[in-house]
């Protein structure tokens, strides 16, 4: 019999009892996962329990199945691993452990179970699922539970989430781990860089994945390798040739290093393996390079997750018991998913037909089906890699100049976004211009031709190569026109925050008086603030947002050890607080005030008391960030005082300003991925829109379509023509009137135990992978 389900949020599992295990390898962020699932589960009034040990937990019983509290899950969400522990369990392969199983759960009265592992695990979750009605009869016929007990255990809802660095799991954009995995490795990759560039090395790095190449494939995109391998695509016959010619040929354009990726599961056409051994025996023997291997091993699973992953698990968990305390007996099993910027619900077993239908394609050798099933995603980054790798620059060039500019405050990621503009235009037998100093170098003739070495290395470095400023076209409207005129440019790429978003705008509107303004322009969000109109995400954001979120991990610690301690942290963003509500989301605050969402004098004596309760438990610390502009009065020195002062005798305050720590460092790889992506789509679509836009013999482009912002939107990147966009913008705190994000805001609060509404108004239903792809034999 189906169980209703209460409209009231925090009325929604009331008598229900949910359970949460970790099995397989451990990924970073399932901790995170864990520690949403039982907040949001207390605050639907379920009854949560951990399984300790996995499977092998929920089959042994007794100890491994204990009641989880708010307080249990506390200063989790920074740890690697699984706190709750996993481990490989034969017992629950058997009908025999999966009965002991079964009785543990019903003699508990957990009728919710919420897997977090790799495809193994989920199945394994389905196939107990599916046994259940059979596994109770066998229990009541051994008396060993009653027919009560048997009756209010009758069905058993499972949700899965993915825990797995290999990113393995066809489906979801990305599984919680994979994104941690990549920063272990890039970090690694950033290293080794440095030494063969000083001795002129040829370094071959071998990275998890099994029979996933995604780490490989991503780390090949994220570093700039020569050449990579993974399962999915094995490399054509006579391939040594290939690659010796192309290490030789970067060498040739004044490189002093080759990096070099191999997937574990790498292998030739015939599925023989290919290993680092066998590459540099070919490269030492060929060509005499000095040649390095390293196997990276189990660096890649360990360490503190990443925000992304923190942020992903988190809502995974919201979502995962949002599925288990609306699933029907009808409901198939479900995993949640993450597509493009969406958090969905889809058929367990579909997923995992579709994961298997891979290793199958593969084994017949139909590889491009492989890389299909594996999803758009994995498609696009293979695609991405191809265009940037196995190159030749035509000899045929296309008379086209087109220009690139980086515009207001640096941020890491601009750098990768150039060099991959540059490289594709070359591609297409384009001249590709490099304008420094923004709209200043356009308009004094701060120009020149930019080349394939001219961006060698590009894609690690922080900041912006080009030099940025913050100035706009208008003050000089006549001398940028000059400059266009005497340079021949065709297009403009900006790359930037706002102010390229301005500047492209003032562009658009001069064209009426000036004619040299009628080119096709493309602006490419490039910002830590993330406050550009049109798109989800910008270049630069991920970055600052981990580097927030390992700042406030260090000073949670400090506070862990004095106890009774509130840190009052300020983030950048202007006016926009996408920055300070996702690094609230990844470590962890009790609080954080942003502009989007006013507060007055009554919402901080709330949020005083709320730490004032917190400290009467084990949990004796706080962490309120916030953003930089969120309001006028309530300064960060005010909100320091005012916490200072009421929570004398009960706890002390220290405040924060993290300042322009937050636009620096090394690109991580989600920014260094997305910005080759966004500057490979601009200079495509530049490509046909220049084709569109000849007329005899001159290019002339004044519709609001040939000027455009490129960004990602839900699940894709869509070109939205400024002039669009300029209804859609608050000119005056330079922000666009709509932010996804703002619906994550109640997550934070929950997860910080304040007593609020959960919105359940926008249901997430099940969709279907199968049909999507229609690319099944």
């Amino acid at each position: 019999m189906a169980q209703t389900v209460s409209n009231n949020p925090t009325k929604m599992g009331e008598g229900r009892a949910i359970a949460v295990l970790t099995s397989g390898g451990d990924a970073q962020g399932m901790n995170a996962a864990v520690r949403a699932t039982v907040r949001v589960g207390i605050h639907t009034g379920a009854k949560v329990y951990f399984v300790h040990e996995g499977y092998q937990g929920l089959v042994d019983g007794g100890d491994n199945i204990r009641p989880a509290t708010w307080e249990s899950v506390s200063m989790m969400l920074q740890l690697g691993g699984t706190v709750i522990g996993s481990a490989r369990c034969q017992d629950f392969r058997t009908k025999e452990g999966r009965t002991k199983a079964a009785c543990n759960l019903v003699k508990l009265g957990i009728t919710n179970l919420c897997v977090i592992g790799g495809d193994g695990s989920l199945t394994g979750a389905n196939q107990f699922r599916t046994e259940w009605s059979e596994l109770l009869a066998h229990l009541l016929k051994a008396g060993q539970i009653t027919s009560a007990e048997a009756k209010a255990s009758s069905h058993l809802n499972i949700v899965g989430m993915v825990g797995s660095i290999d990113n393995d799991f066809c489906g979801t954009d990305m599984t919680i781990g994979t994104d941690s995995a990549l920063h272990r490795i890039i970090e690694i990759v950033d290293a080794i860089t440095t030494t063969a560039q000083s001795h002129q090395r040829t370094f071959i790095l071998e990275v998890m994945g099994r029979y996933c190449g995604y780490l490989a494939l991503v780390t090949a995109l994220a570093c700039g390798a020569d050449w990579v391998f993974i399962p999915e695509m094995p490399p054509d016959n006579g391939w040594e040739e290939h690659l010796c010619r192309r290490l030789t040929d970067q060498r040739g354009r004044g490189s002093r290093l080759n990096i070099i990726i191999v997937a574990e599961g790498a292998m030739d056409r015939s599925g023989k393996a290919i290993t680092c051994d066998d590459i540099k025996l070919l490269v030492s023997k060929k060509l005499g390079f000095d040649t390095r291997t390293t196997i990276l091993g189990h660096v890649q699973r360990g360490g503190t997750p990443s925000a992304f992953d923190r942020i992903l698990a988190s809502r995974m968990g919201v979502e995962a018991v949002m599925a288990l305390l609306e699933a029907t007996p009808d409901t198939p099993a479900c995993v949640v998913s993450l597509s493009g910027n969406m958090a969905v619900r889809l058929p367990l077993m579909e997923c995992v037909q579709v994961t298997k239908d891979v290793t199958v394609a593969m084994a017949e050798g139909r590889f491009d089906d492989a890389v299909k099933l594996r999803g758009k995603s994995f498609e696009n980054n293979w695609n991405t890699y191809k265009m940037l790798a196995h190159v030749h620059i035509p000899e045929k060039k296309s008379n086209i100049n087109i220009a690139i500019l980086n515009v207001g405050a640096p941020c890491a990621g601009m750098n990768a976004a150039v060099r991959s503009t540059v490289r594709v235009g070359l591609l297409q037998g384009h001249q590709m211009l490099a304008v420094h100093d923004s709209f200043d170098g356009l308009a004094h003739g701060l120009i020149e031709p930019i080349g394939w070495s001219g961006v060698a290395g590009w894609t690690g470095k922080g900041g912006s190569n080009l030099g940025t400023k913050r100035s706009l076209p208008h003050e000089f409207m006549e001398e940028i026109s000059l400059s266009i005129s005497k340079f021949n440019i065709h297009a403009l790429i900006i790359i930037g925050g706002f102010e390229a978003f301005v500047g492209g705008l003032e562009m658009v509107q001069a064209r009426e008086k000036y004619e040299e303004l009628c080119i096709p322009i493309v602006v490419v969000p490039a910002t830590v603030s993330n406050n550009v109109p049109g798109s989800d995400f910008s270049i630069g954001t991920d970055t600052a947002l981990n580097t927030i979120t390992m700042t406030c991990d260090r000073i949670k610690q400090s506070a862990a050890g004095t106890k009774r301690r509130v840190f009052i942290v300020e983030t950048m963003g202007g006016h926009c607080g996408y920055l300070a509500t996702m690094a609230g989301l990844a470590s962890g605050a009790d609080a954080a005030y942003i502009y989007e969402e006013h507060f007055n004098i009554h919402d901080l004596e709330v949020n005083v008391e709320h730490l004032v309760e917190k400290m009467k438990t084990t949990v004796k610390r706080g962490l309120i960030l916030r953003n930089e502009k969120c309001n006028a009065n309530y300064t960060t020195d005010f909100i320091f005082n005012l916490y200072s002062e009421e929570g004398k005798g009960v706890f002390d305050c220290r405040k924060n300003v993290l300042g322009h720590m937050q636009q620096g460092g090394s690109p991580s790889p989600f920014d260094r991925n997305f910005a080759t992506k966004m500057g490979i789509k601009s200079v495509l679509w530049l490509t046909d829109k220049l084709k569109e836009c000849y007329r005899h013999g001159r290019i002339f482009a004044n519709s609001p379509d040939s000027a455009c912002v490129l960004g990602m939107k839900k699940r894709s990147l869509v070109f939205q023509p400024l002039l669009e966009l300029k209804d859609l913008t608050d000119f005056e705190h330079r922000i666009p009137k709509i932010q996804w994000w703002l619906k994550l805001r109640p997550i934070l609060k929950i997860l910080a135990k304040y007593n609020i509404n959960l919105d359940t108004t926008e249901k997430t239903v099940i969709e279907h992978v199968i049909q999507k792809r229609g690319v099944l034999p």
